[in-house]
């Protein structure tokens, strides 16, 4: 009984801790061990569980909060959101993409903006999951649709699953352009549908050079599902909202980030 109140005890002292770390933004080892009453030692070994929980992240001598993302509408609900950087987003993105490469497109309307841009290009070779890319490229004469069969996941209206990583194993893209759920400096790629990691994962791997594409809104945000450490991409493209501390972290870890 003793054992069971404390483990109680222990539990409501994390979820206060969260919390009290969410409104602070930043705090200090001091600080907690000041305004909970407990030992240093104490506060270190909370601290430790909600890291490992991914509610906190640590850094010497305190925390940090987490931004979780909220969750993802569905694909067509989307196109209403951050319109403009998407749209700015896409023609940066095109602009980085030679005629006659052979390219991977992935779901998502940031993507899709990149494929609305494209539709001028010659003799690409485009790859994809997504059935709104196959639609916005059919009358685009001058390149080569590749549609990968699988699972329709149709919120996204994208194939994924084993049949599409089977096929993604049999191509070669030159650059893979894809979108992201959100993306941390800590925890880096994350998807908020854990059946698509590993279909995202296969996509990371089916190219030389990997651009994602995310607005303001993906940035500084943690997701549900690890897809893939933050250097697994070699350029970002995203907007002039996009924070930039984030901006030179990204940086720092030689990754390539065009602001738009």
């Amino acid at each position: 009984m003793i054992e069971s109140k404390l483990a109680l005890s222990t539990l409501k002292r994390h979820e206060q801790l969260a919390h009290f770390i969410q409104q602070h933004q930043r705090v200090t080892v001091a600080d907690i061990s000041e305004h909970f009453g407990i030992s240093v030692a104490t506060v270190r070994r909370d601290l430790e569980a909600l890291t490992q929980q991914g509610e906190v992240q640590r850094f010497h001598g305190g925390a940090l909060a987490i931004h979780h993302a909220p969750p993802e509408l569905p694909v067509l609900q989307r196109t209403i959101e951050q319109v403009e950087e998407k749209r700015r987003i896409g023609q940066a993105a095109a602009k980085l993409i030679a005629d006659g490469e052979t390219i991977f497109l992935g779901s998502g309307t940031t993507v899709l903006e990149v494929a609305r841009n494209l539709c001028q290009h010659r003799y690409l070779t485009a790859i994809t999951n997504s059935l709104p890319v196959v639609n916005v490229l059919t009358n685009a004469s001058e390149i080569t649709i590749v549609g990968l069969g699988g699972v329709l996941r149709r919120s996204e209206m994208s194939m994924i699953g084993h049949i599409t990583e089977q096929a993604l194993a049999e191509v070669r893209a030159d650059k893979v352009i894809m979108g992201i759920r959100a993306l941390d400096i800590e925890h880096g790629l994350t998807n908020d549908y854990l059946p698509e990691t590993m279909t995202d994962r296969a996509i990371l791997n089916s190219g030389g050079h990997v651009i994602v594409v995310a607005d303001h809104s993906k940035c500084e945000r943690v997701s549900t599902a690890f897809v893939a450490p933050l250097t697994t991409m070699h350029t970002l493209i995203t907007d002039t909202k996009t924070s930039p501390t984030f901006i030179e972290a990204l940086t720092a870890k030689n990754i390539q980030v065009l602001v738009v």
